[in-house]
């Protein structure tokens, strides 16, 4: 019986630093949907072909390394940059790579990034005006570097066609589910996700992400102001009082502290309030409106649209989450009852 061309030919590049897990993961998933697809609809079934490429040692382009269709040839039609194991690729390391990439992409490949990966995809100069993410711990990072990415953590996918960057350092079950429902349908995907016991695309990082603030941005009056909110939880940080600290005009304090920060004054103290609540949320068992009142909202109704609109989750859903009581389930009894005792 003829063996029947793949679909698409999903290339992932182990660029120098790569993390090695997350490649042959992702190896695996797309050998999980080929038989999924063939279970169900037989030898006839649309399947993927998975590929490795290494950067060539004289620095020129990449080369294969392995190919789940040894001995075929042709141009890959997906790259795949997974995540870094310990830092983001330096832009020299990243420069051959990118010329490759940028290739790939004129011939039509569609790009896509795993967390630190977006770091490499950003050095080809296409995320230019493009929305993209990255794990949230190199946003600012990944933001000082290409200030012209339109850089939304927030998600933990963003597929703008050509182009998909996912956030998280475990997000490459998120890309490779997302590829599996574009190329082999919704069906495939749900199986596949169903057979790996991972949940399908449609989180957020923001239910995960932790607010890291811009500190080094070399303006001593903001810093100031940044270290007395952090002192005191934001409460009673009015406007005035904020300027006060700064020893500058209200409009000029607002001014500079959006340059320095990114955020306004009124999101930057929602942002250490809600990071306050989160703790307290994941390990204590006071009731939300307690909470609310101890980071300093007096209204637990005006609290919680703030916290949904910080998290993408409401206070009470949070805790189901991340709460102790999930920690809980699966414990030893014993085990379970010593963290309720820690966490009145």
């Amino acid at each position: 019986m003829t063996k029947l061309a793949p679909l698409a030919e999903i290339a992932v590049l182990l660029y120098p630093g790569a993390q090695l897990g997350a490649a042959h993961g992702l190896t695996d998933l797309f050998s999980v949907a080929n038989l999924m697809v063939k279970r169900r609809l037989g030898d006839a079934a649309s399947r993927l072909r998975v590929s490795h490429w290494r950067g060539r040692e004289n620095g020129e382009g990449a080369e294969r390394v392995f190919d789940s269709d040894a001995g075929a040839s042709g141009e890959p039609d997906f790259v795949i940059l997974p995540p870094a194991v310990i830092a983001p690729i330096t832009s020299d390391e990243a420069a051959p790579l990118a010329i490759w990439l940028k290739e790939r992409h004129a011939r039509g490949a569609t790009l896509a990034s795993v967390c630190a990966g977006a770091f490499l995809l950003g050095e080809t100069g296409l995320l230019e005006g493009r929305p993209a993410t990255t794990h949230w711990f190199y946003a600012n990072d990944f933001a000082e570097r290409f200030p012209n990415a339109r850089v939304n953590i927030d998600k933990l996918v963003i597929d703008d066609g050509d182009l998909i960057t996912a956030g998280g350092l475990m997000a490459w079950t998120d890309l490779g589910l997302k590829l599996v429902d574009r190329l082999l349908g919704p069906t495939a995907m749900l199986e596949t996700a169903r057979f790996l016991l991972v949940d399908p695309p449609g989180r957020e990082q923001r239910y995960y992400s932790v607010f890291s603030p811009k500190l080094r941005h070399g303006d001593e009056a903001v810093l100031k102001v940044q270290h007395w909110l952090q002192a005191t939880g934001a409460r009673d940080a009015t406007l005035e009082a904020m300027a006060d600290k700064a020893g500058l005009e209200p409009r000029t304090f607002l001014r500079r502290f959006h340059k320095a920060t990114g955020l306004k004054p009124t999101e930057y103290c929602q942002h250490l309030r809600v990071g306050r609540a989160r703790e307290m949320l994941e390990t204590t068992t006071r009731p939300v409106e307690q909470i609310a009142w101890d980071v300093g909202y007096g209204d637990p109704g005006a609290f919680r649209k703030v916290f949904v609109k910080v998290t993408g989750l409401g206070p009470r859903e949070y805790r189901q989450r991340f709460g102790i009581a999930a920690i809980r389930e699966g414990m030893p009894p014993e085990d379970a009852g010593s963290l309720q005792s820690a966490n009145p």
